[in-house]
């Protein structure tokens, strides 16, 4: 570490510490939030095979649900009640793509995105990630009913991979995991997208010149420095509806709004420091016996400290803030339940031969051998033609190793296999395709571990000196 400049030093770049212990705060939560997805989805699987309770646990998704004043009901889709999976999938998954917009904008300014040169792997290696399984599936569903579904091997869960190279500790190195969640950071992209321009219906061109409007509000009151986060929220949950009804998925209504959050707080730093010392400066030496006790401030203490508390609220950037507040919320909530929802599926009305034929087959060989070939190979051109080196701490086989872990698709393969079979007579295709997401996961998520087992040092990966 530099005593001088307060960076973490890693081969060929530079790390400002305070992003280094940021990157490892979001890594630790993601991790921790995959096994918590892992449980959801267990869970969901024994209940929807268990004949006693199965019926209840499918009967539970499809009730309606309202928030209604008079006739207006905010959760109606075209004059139509949502029921409680359409509000999960269509309502609080838009939360989910809310939070990935804000960790996106996040890593164009200030992270892994914001330097092309550092950020160029993992981008070549995502878009190959993409391409491949991608190209895989359409070819393997030439000709079938289930074409639609070509995009639903392309994601890599950032949870469910960040949970396995958990389970390898010290072991993996810091960009290992750098490297993967950059990945799936651009997957994301991807991902929004693919829903943006492939997933939308008959377009009410009225709704969406009312949702534009509103963004465009949004964006200037982002460049006017308005900071309060409820003007933000507040109007992204009209955008949200306007979306709902417009045609266009309204999980994009998260994103865009997140991209209009500004980034910049009221007070720099170094303001705050100075409000700081100043209101402190008031406390006098003779107060500290009166404050010892536990008793009521007087008029003038309490006006001192709602100042540092006013400061403190201020020195964070509404964005900032929004991202660190939802984590817990998307990761150990609005996740898990979307798995529990949407991972259940009754085994026994399955024929085991299609997990070796169909669509089952063509999204578990997109996710385990198209996910893996287009990471790595990618990855392999970026490096042999010097667009990028090796990551440090890094070897040929684990990055081939990690490239396997990039099948682990699951929550975003779910949430576009939703949208790719969304009417009651793709049923049987839509249950095909969520048992190809979850063995295609598991298998990546297994040899992945497996590998990187073998890979990986026995030593811990990386000191800070």
């Amino acid at each position: 570490m530099d005593q001088h400049n307060n960076t973490y030093t890693r081969k060929n770049q530079t790390m400002p510490l305070g992003n280094f212990y940021a990157s490892i705060q979001a890594l630790r939560r993601h991790a921790t939030g995959g096994n918590i997805l892992i449980a959801a989805t267990v869970l969901a699987f024994i209940m929807a095979n268990i004949p006693a309770i199965n019926q209840h646990y499918f009967d539970f998704w499809n009730q309606e649900i309202r928030l209604q004043i008079g006739s207006f009901n905010l959760f109606s889709h075209s004059g139509h009640p949502m029921t409680l999976i359409a509000f999960i999938n269509d309502a609080l998954m838009a939360i989910f793509f809310f939070s990935i917009g804000l960790e996106i904008k996040r890593e164009i300014l200030k992270g892994e995105l914001s330097s092309f040169r550092q950020a160029l792997m993992p981008i070549l290696a995502a878009i190959g990630g993409m391409a491949i399984p991608i190209a895989l599936f359409a070819i393997m569903s030439y000709g079938t009913t289930y074409t639609a579904g070509a995009a639903i091997p392309m994601a890599t869960d950032i949870a469910f991979s960040l949970g396995v190279l958990a389970m390898l500790g010290s072991r993996v190195p810091i960009s290992m995991k750098v490297f993967l969640t950059t990945l799936a950071v651009v997957d994301d992209i991807g991902g929004i997208i693919i829903i943006a321009t492939c997933y939308s219906t008959h377009i009410e061109w009225m709704f969406l010149l009312y949702a534009t409007c509103i963004l465009l509000t949004l964006l200037l009151g982002s460049i006017l420095h308005i900071k309060s986060k409820v003007f933000y929220l507040t109007l992204g949950g009209v955008v949200w509806f306007l979306f709902l009804n417009s045609g266009i998925h309204p999980t994009i209504a998260g994103v865009l709004v997140a991209f209009c959050v500004p980034a910049t707080p009221v007070f720099a730093p170094r303001k705050y420091i100075k409000t700081i010392r100043r209101t402190i400066a008031n406390f006098k030496t003779e107060d500290d016996e009166t404050l010892n006790k536990r008793s009521i401030l007087d008029k003038r203490q309490l006006n001192w400290l709602k100042e540092i508390e006013s400061a403190s609220d201020k020195v964070i950037s509404p964005l900032q803030e929004l991202e660190d507040s939802l984590h817990p919320i998307v990761n150990f909530f609005i996740v898990p339940l979307f798995a529990f929802a949407n991972a259940g599926i009754f085994l026994l009305d399955i024929n085991p031969s299609t997990i070796v034929s169909g669509i089952s087959l063509a999204i578990i060989i997109g996710l385990v051998i198209g996910k893996f070939l287009g990471i790595f190979i990618f990855s392999w051109v970026a490096i042999k033609l010097r667009l990028a080196s090796m990551p440090q701490n890094m070897t040929w086989k684990s990055l081939a190793s990690v490239s396997i872990l990039g099948g682990i698709g699951f929550t975003v393969s779910l949430f576009i296999a939703n949208l790719s079979f969304p009417s009651p007579i793709d049923h049987s295709l839509l249950e095909n395709a969520k048992l190809g997401i979850i063995i295609g996961s598991l298998l990546s998520g297994i040899l992945g571990f497996i590998f990187l087992q073998i890979s990986l040092p026995h030593t811990p990966a990386d000191r800070i000196r």
